[in-house]
């Protein structure tokens, strides 16, 4: 079983944001990720970004395809 912890590395130690669900010596795998950036800096579209621009999703979008019957 794998447990995803959130926490901070600083002057060599790991503090971990929350108590791991272990009760006994587990071994572990650190991985460093990249810092967080702030929304001003994420490259692709946002959700909502296109809103108001003339671009809409048609009201049979989620109807099932013609070509694909045979399929379902």
């Amino acid at each position: 079983m794998y447990t995803t912890i959130k926490g901070v590395y600083e002057n060599g130690q790991i503090t971990l944001d929350e108590t791991p669900p272990v009760s006994q010596k587990t071994k572990v795998l650190v991985v460093f990720a990249e810092d967080e950036t702030s929304p001003s800096e994420q490259k692709g579209v946002r959700i909502g970004s296109l809103a108001g621009k003339g671009y809409n999703i048609p009201d049979d979008f989620n109807e099932p395809l013609d070509d694909l019957k045979e399929y379902m």
